[in-house]
């Protein structure tokens, strides 16, 4: 029974550091998945995905989806709309959360925070990445002149006038400035698109 609680001990120890934890990084701390089943069934953590826990009482940050896809794709990216809404660009509320993976990656399995998945070439899945700690979770997001690009490149999967708001609001909001966008928009090969709504945004200052 001691090993048992010392094992739960460890748990919240780890869950408590890392906010959200795969099963793998329980057992890497010598948790067993018997455990967690326990602990789930008492109460003491949430299951939010297979193989995915939380403590029930954990801070819930605005962007806690964004966390929990990363712990479930660490691979992956945040982009797209979920990364406009991120950097507050857009008034959409995505219902899952966009993410960018390599052309060869294999997409994660469809359980917990519904997820959209888009396949980048490597150069572009590797280039304006930060790094955001949310809940504790380093979390990959690209930055905003790489979203804005991106966005026009995937206009047809999230609407232009998607596009067009988010290239608007970072202009707006000095999030971004025009020549860091056209930059990424050439290098993801929709500078000629992008150029006409950048100079018409521009035009008066």
């Amino acid at each position: 029974m001691s090993a048992s609680v010392t094992q739960r001990q460890i748990a919240r120890n780890v869950l408590i550091e890392r906010g959200i934890a795969r099963l793998a990084e329980l057992r890497s701390a010598g948790v067993t998945a018997a455990t967690m089943s326990r602990m789930e069934r008492d109460g003491e953590v949430l299951r939010l995905a297979r193989g995915l826990y939380q403590l029930p009482d954990a801070e819930l940050d605005a962007h806690h989806t964004l966390a929990e896809a990363a712990k479930r794709v660490p691979k992956a990216v945040i982009c797209l709309v979920s990364a406009l809404a991120f950097h507050g660009l857009t008034d959409q509320l995505p219902g899952h959360v966009w993410l960018a993976i390599g052309r060869k990656d294999w997409p994660p399995k469809l359980d917990g925070t519904p997820i959209r998945i888009v396949r980048f070439t490597e150069s572009l899945l590797h280039d304006g990445v930060e790094i955001h700690v949310i809940e504790g979770v380093p979390v990959k997001i690209f930055g905003v002149a790489k979203t804005i690009a991106d966005s026009f490149r995937y206009r047809n999967k999230i609407g232009l006038s998607v596009a067009i708001e988010g290239l608007q609001e970072a202009l707006r909001q000095r999030k971004a400035n025009p020549g860091e966008i056209a930059a990424e928009a050439e290098h993801g090969g929709v500078g000629t698109v992008i150029r006409p709504y950048l100079e018409a945004l521009t035009a008066n200052g």
